[in-house]
């Protein structure tokens, strides 16, 4: 055999070894994925399915969003194995897993662990500018108020907020499309959303009618900051074309979650596409800025999956031990 034929059978045996190795290392994987969003017209269906067809494509995998109640119902998904993957907030999270959900009340939910931070979700309030209302004191007694999917974290926290605020109000619930839709037609006084920022509804609303983003005085935003899991914010005034300054907000940081049985090598190569590719993050939706691994931090509820762990102490981020599932 001459040199130049063994260095190509050389060449071929290692290119074939690679090749099964790497494909006995997907042995265990899922042959498909699905990512709990939220309704439509929300940022988490754009944010959770513009995610998974991304992963989907880097991993050459079948992957998709699926529309759900959102964070508090993902949660649910995720710990009883209905989707591997899910989005929720912090608060919810914290309710989940001190067993104290409202969909599984004394259920703790230990088989949900953190993937990596999204980014904040603001709570923020829209109004017709024809309806007079600037403020939130301005919001008239009995007015009627959409508060997004029954049990997602705006419908769980905006209305105590606002009942903290002395606000009284008629509660209603359903998609943010179908809410900002209601609130055109003067179905609804005001809708309290609590979503990533643009928030779509709201930028199609500017698009069609006059719009009133209504901001928290200083004052409100402290009493609800010491009564609820929340940090201030500022809505940037380039969010909406409404805005002529920063609105003053608070929000609450979000995280993708994986079922803590997933494997081990999976949840790394989705964490590595994700933690690595933030420009197509970005491409996906404009808050994925804040989707990178230095947010970590924000996470000091859920534990994070031993896949995930492993990408970020191999990228020299270090995680709180009591905070990586065993």
């Amino acid at each position: 055999m001459s040199t130049t034929t063994r260095i190509i059978t050389g060449a071929l045996a290692s290119t074939l070894l690679i090749a099964g190795t790497a494909q006995a290392d997907r042995e265990d994987w899922p042959q498909s994925f699905t990512v709990g969003t939220a309704s439509q017209g929300g940022t988490y269906f754009v944010y959770g399915s513009g995610w998974a067809n991304m992963v989907a494509d880097e991993l050459g995998i079948s992957g998709g969003g699926e529309v759900t109640g959102g964070p508090t119902q993902n949660l649910a998904l995720v710990h009883g194995g209905d989707v591997a993957f899910g989005l929720t907030t912090m608060g919810p999270a914290s309710d989940a897993v001190a067993g104290k959900s409202p969909l599984a009340p004394g259920v703790a939910m230990d088989n949900v662990c953190a993937l990596f931070p999204m980014y904040e979700t603001p709570f923020s309030i829209a109004a017709l500018s024809d309806s007079g209302i600037t403020s939130i004191s301005e919001i008239p007694d009995g007015a009627r108020i959409g508060f997004g999917p029954a049990a997602s974290t705006s419908d769980t926290y905006f209305p105590a907020i606002l009942e903290e605020l002395g606000v009284d109000f008629e509660r209603r619930n359903g998609g943010w499309s179908d809410l900002g839709g209601q609130l055109q037609d003067g179905l609804l006084d005001v809708v309290a959303f609590a979503a990533g920022i643009p928030i779509p509804a709201v930028s199609q609303l500017e698009v069609q009618t006059d719009v009133n983003i209504i901001q928290f005085t200083e004052e409100e935003q402290q009493q609800v900051m010491d009564k609820f899991p929340v940090s201030p914010f500022d809505i940037p005034a380039s969010t909406y074309t409404t805005l002529e300054e920063d609105a003053r907000a608070v929000s609450m940081w979000n995280f993708a979650i994986a079922g803590c049985d997933l494997p081990e090598d999976f949840v790394y190569e989705v964490t590595k596409v994700t933690m690595e590719n933030n420009d197509k993050m970005m491409d996906v939706h404009r808050s994925a800025a804040t989707t990178i691994p230095e947010n970590i931090e924000y996470n000091t509820v859920l534990p994070f999956h031993p896949g995930a762990v492993r990408w970020y102490e191999e990228n020299g981020y270090e995680i709180d031990p009591e905070l990586i599932k065993q």
